[in-house]
């Protein structure tokens, strides 16, 4: 066992002043039994917590760590550019480069509009999608996150198989209280991975709807690639009843490629946010479109403040990023697919190896997710809902901590490489989740 004191001394002391003795339920008990160790420091594909112990990372902050912890050219760019001010919430030269950075590398980006999170950036891509059509409602699929906003905290969290409705007739199920009833009365749900069901809800409600919002990938419920050619179709159904759509990249941008989920998959959304990867670490998001669309936002004609927004450090992290990432025509991003490829894989070969337990991986390049079930795969939400034992999986990734590897205890969301992830790691984890199901 790891010796974790300070850790326990730590929670202790947080859950005096502190919710849950954390910032977010999803660091806290709620997952961690019986606490979370506190980190102290990361470096490459490594974290280390208060107490010494070692951690392959496979969580990167959530997502949000491409180059890895601490990589020199952003320790470089930072120190470099504090000294000269943190923040100034003015026009910055920054600011312009990393917009015509963007530009030049996603084709569906002619306007670039910085916020501060992803959920803001989708806060201001529903508001701009209401705006510029007249239309009030949106359409979300069950299982997706797009933020803590009251309109589209809906049907995100797993829930009992018998209180989703029938596949026909989503029940709507709010993830919190403190959501008034109006918050979410204009928002439509529906199956995702279903043509059926979007058709149905379309042709009865399309010419009500400002934009239909769907996660590339869906990584709010560890990972489930979308079916051949799904997206595309949702793609061509908005335009045959005017509405716009609306890609959700705030996990899947900067991470499945230089395009995300529009290059790999061939598509032409309306509006597209991106957060996570963008920032390195730095809280940074972006909303993007065509002329036409963005122009929405020209002038406070539909509004989108924000004092932080473009801040000046993560600016350059952002910068940075893309640079390491796109150089030597894009070798960055295919290492970041090869790499979480390469441990899907190789945890697809331990767990074929032993009889103890029935599980299947599933990932889309970097991105990937263990699920504990007799399925041979998981398509929607409520397959999810109905076939995958999250509590084994919770038991799992606390054991595997024991083990000095480092995954989300919870099942909802899923594992990322960067490129500090290298054979060494990939081996050094595939052995430990083997010792780990063996005791399980």
């Amino acid at each position: 066992m790891l010796r974790n004191t300070a850790s326990g001394q730590l929670f202790e002391r947080g859950m005096k002043v502190l919710v849950e003795g954390v910032s977010s339920a999803s660091r806290g008990p709620t997952n961690y039994a019986p606490y979370p160790p506190y980190m102290r420091s990361g470096s490459g594909a490594r974290l280390r917590d208060v107490d010494g112990n070692e951690y392959i990372d496979w969580m990167m902050s959530f997502g949000a760590l491409p180059l890895g912890h601490a990589h020199p050219a952003i320790v470089e760019a930072v120190q470099r550019e504090v000294v000269h001010g943190t923040h100034f919430a003015t026009a910055l030269e920054v600011e312009v480069e990393v917009a015509e950075m963007l530009v030049g590398l996603l084709p569906h980006a002619q306007k670039i509009r910085f916020a501060n999170t992803g959920t803001e950036a989708c806060m201001a891509a529903f508001r701009l999608a209401r705006g510029l059509t007249g239309r009030s409602k949106i359409l979300k699929f069950e299982g997706h996150y797009h933020g803590w906003y009251d309109a589209v905290l809906l049907n995100s969290n797993p829930q009992l198989p018998t209180s989703l409705g029938h596949p026909n007739d989503p029940i709507r199920i709010p993830d919190s209280s403190g959501l008034t009833a109006g918050s979410w009365a204009d928002t439509l749900v529906v199956p995702w991975n279903d043509e059926a069901a979007l058709t149905r809800v379309m042709e009865a409600h399309g010419r009500d709807i400002a934009c239909v919002v769907t996660e590339g990938v869906m990584t709010n419920m560890g990972v489930i690639p979308p079916k051949e050619g799904y997206l595309q179709f949702i793609q061509s159904i908005c335009k045959a009843h005017g509405a716009l759509f609306y890609l959700d990249e705030t996990v899947t941008g900067f991470r499945l490629g230089a395009g995300g989920c529009v290059e790999r998959y061939g598509l032409s959304p309306d509006i597209v946010t991106y957060g996570k990867a963008l920032g390195q670490g730095f809280p940074i998001a972006a909303i993007c479109g065509p002329d036409h669309i963005m122009e929405g936002l020209e002038w406070g004609k539909i509004l989108h403040y924000g004092s932080h927004n473009a801040p000046r450090l993560g600016l350059y992290a952002t910068k940075t990023m893309l640079e390491v990432m796109t150089a030597d025509k894009a070798a960055g991003f295919a290492q970041l697919q090869a790499s979480g490829t390469a441990m899907a894989n190789a945890l697809r070969e331990v767990i074929g190896a032993q009889k103890r337990h029935r599980a299947i991986v599933q990932n889309v390049g970097s991105v990937f997710q263990i699920y504990f079930t007799d399925r041979d795969e998981i398509t929607d939400y409520r397959e999810f809902c109905t076939h995958v034992d999250r509590a084994k999986f919770k038991a799992f990734a606390n054991t595997l901590m024991q083990e000095g590897v480092y995954m989300s205890p919870a099942n909802t969301l899923h594992s990322l490489s960067s490129l500090a992830h290298g054979e060494v790691e990939i081996k050094a984890t595939a052995e430990a989740v083997a010792r780990t199901l063996a005791t399980l």
